[in-house]
Parts: structure tokens; sequence; C-alpha cells
């Protein structure tokens, strides 16, 4: 059986993933796709919101959320005592 501290690594990590799924599906489905008319006034680099979330700002999000995820779990992997030396 799995040890309680092993539990909350597994439980904070899988929270860490699930926030950053969570955080790039709005932005890219959501932003890019069902609030892209809603977006369309508002002017980007030529062109309107939604169209440069569908485009160019969901992978900007994505490479940010990479980093973000990195960083994040260094520092759990350091609190459980399962970081790398």
């Amino acid at each position: 059986m799995a040890e309680p501290s092993s539990n909350a690594y597994w439980s904070a990590n899988i929270r860490l993933v699930t926030i950053c799924l969570v955080i790039w599906a709005i932005v890219s489905f959501g932003f890019g796709i069902v609030l892209r008319p809603l977006l369309s006034g508002i002017g980007v680099g030529g062109t309107d919101l939604g169209f440069w979330f569908a485009q160019q700002g969901s992978i900007i999000v994505f490479l940010v959320l990479i980093f973000f995820y990195a960083f994040r779990m260094n520092a759990l992997d350091r609190k459980h005592g399962v970081d790398e030396e």
C-alpha cells in the first residue's frame, strides 16, 4: 500500500496537470472557437483577438504552461523529497 506522502504527491501532481489542461482547453477551445465572435471586435496585430487565439494564442499559452508545469513540479518534487540532485 502506498504511503500517505506518496498519495499527497500524486494528488498534487494530478491536480496540477488538471489545472494546466483546463487552462489550455479554455484558451484554445473557448477563446479560439466558442468565444471567437465575442472577441472579433478587439484588434491584435492586424487581426481580431479570436483569430489570434485560434492561431497563435493557444500555442503561446501552451508553451507558458509547459514552463509553469516544470517550475511547479520541481517545487513539488523538492517538497516531497523526490527531486533530482
